[in-house]
């Protein structure tokens, strides 16, 4: 699976018995342990397991017409292999596949498969782009897609080409799903399995409002483990399988998760789209709320936007290396402390602490445009890394803590303020609470599927009272174990 001249068509003498038959998961773990390493970062390669191969190709409707499928990315054909069966009505297979050994296996599959199909070794996106652009070449009535995995800097050549088609988007798998679904015929169905990432955040905003606004969003499954959905391969995004059908009316959406890749714990339920997408959200974020994650917005802890609180967040606002001429090791009496997410550890802060940053900064002109005044904030950690429990980590800093007029935050952190000012000591305590709760962790993760947290991100959450936050900041020490935390929020 990859991002992808001349096509290879299929050769009915080349068709193998049925005891051969390929793309077994014992081959794709062989061909996995095999790949280069470099070569499968570069190409995004990730190969689908069996179990969810067979999963998203059940997730296709019994077709009414002849079944034209797109598989772009195709690696050695898992997906198509077990699409084909399902929908039994296949007249031809497109698969488009620029690795070499990759075409080797997908051959084979196509070949045992004895369905008419053609092999592009050539470069999706190009391809794509211009069957779109100059409205020619076929189109599809489905798509089965496992879509590479990499980011697209935005001078890229991928890039450009996609804005020829009115595609913006930041990774290779967005790009992918976006040019299949302008490929496909009318009520032409899409199943993907993709990085959770697209559900959130502002890089996928545009994506997200192509997919909603050209089609119906189906089904969202949900793998609740970050890594077991490929763990040969060392993924560590959270992956979710989608399904899109193109000029659909939108109706209630299917929500299902599981464990892992055998989903031998499948539980699923409908939602209206309302509760997957919210009205009144600008940014589109798309909820999953089920199973783990299942939270009742209506409830009283998630009913108030942080303006209707009074209270914003921004980004830390120092960039340290911009001001790498001003980095002190130590603290001096005019110097700036400057604070990183490595200075509080068990919700306690440690400062000067010895590390290879500096503690603070040598003030100037320079310097102060950055700062903020040494008051009580919410610290939010913007990265988690994959071994924390809680996708949210909150810390309510205490200005008493440091001698100082000013104070600098690193860019790792969000910081929540009140007007470019510091909060009430006891409304810190109770908000910095509430973020570091059970509760709150499964309310993100119902739609953030990676261990970045934006200050968007919490700009678009729901907040208790400012009432239940101070009830719940009189409670609150920083050193509460996670059982402790989560009795205080029950209890108030």
């Amino acid at each position: 699976m990859s991002c992808h001249s001349p096509s290879e068509q299929n050769n009915p003498e080349t068709v193998p018995d049925l005891a051969t038959r390929p793309a077994s998961d014992a081959i794709r773990r062989i061909v996995t342990g095999s790949l280069e390493p470099r070569r499968k970062a570069a190409l995004g390669q990730f190969m689908t397991p069996a179990p969810i191969a067979q999963f998203m190709a059940s997730l296709f409707d019994d077709p009414v017409r002849p079944v034209a499928l797109l598989d772009a990315g195709a690696g050695m054909g898992s997906l198509t292999m077990a699409a084909v069966p399902r929908l039994q009505m296949v007249a031809s297979v497109d698969a488009w596949e620029i690795d070499p050994l990759m075409r080797k296996h997908l051959q084979n599959t196509l070949s045992f498969l004895g369905v008419d199909h053609t092999i592009h070794a050539e470069d999706f996106i190009q391809s794509a782009v211009q069957q779109i652009a100059l409205a020619q070449g076929r189109r599809y009535t489905h798509a089965i897609l496992n879509p590479p995995y990499k980011k697209l800097n935005s001078d890229s050549t991928h890039r450009a080409l996609l804005r020829k088609v009115g595609i913006e988007t930041v990774n290779l798998y967005s790009a992918f799903v976006a040019l299949s679904g302008l490929l496909m015929e009318k009520r032409g169905e899409i199943v993907a399995i993709i990085p959770r990432s697209f559900c959130n955040g502002p890089y996928y905003r545009p994506f997200r409002e192509l997919i909603l606004r050209a089609f119906s969003l189906d089904h969202i499954h949900v793998f609740e483990s970050r890594s077991k959905a490929f763990k040969d391969d060392d993924v560590l995004q959270e992956n979710v399988i989608i399904k899109l059908v193109r000029a659909k009316q939108q109706g209630n959406v299917v929500v299902s998760s599981s464990h892992d890749q055998r989903l031998t714990d499948y539980s699923e339920k409908s939602l209206s789209f309302s509760e997957i997408v919210k009205p009144t959200d600008p940014e589109m974020f798309i909820h999953a709320p089920l199973g783990e994650h299942e939270i009742h917005e209506g409830a009283d802890l998630f009913q108030h936007s942080l303006d209707e609180i009074g209270l914003e967040v921004c980004t830390g606002p120092v960039v340290d290396f911009r001001l790498r001429a001003f980095w002190l090791e130590n603290p001096s009496r005019h110097s700036i402390p400057l604070l990183y997410p490595h200075h509080f550890s068990g919700g306690k802060l440690e400062f000067p602490r010895a590390h290879k940053k500096p503690n603070a900064l040598r003030n100037s002109d320079e310097v102060q445009r950055w700062l903020m005044p040494n008051e009580c904030y919410v610290l939010v950690k913007r990265f988690s890394s994959k071994e924390e429990k809680r996708r949210v980590v909150a810390y309510a800093y205490n200005p008493k803590e440091i001698t100082s007029d000013w104070i600098g935050f690193e860019n790792h952190w969000n910081v929540l303020h009140r007007g470019g000012h510091g909060l009430d000591q006891v409304l810190a305590s109770g908000l910095a609470c509430f973020l570091n709760s059970t509760i709150l962790d499964k309310y993100f993760r119902a739609f953030s599927g990676h261990t970045q947290v934006n200050a968007t991100d919490l700009r678009n959450m729901k907040y208790p009272s400012l009432t239940f936050l101070e009830t719940l900041g009189r409670k609150y020490q920083g050193s509460l174990t996670q059982a402790e935390i989560d009795d205080a929020i029950l209890n108030t």
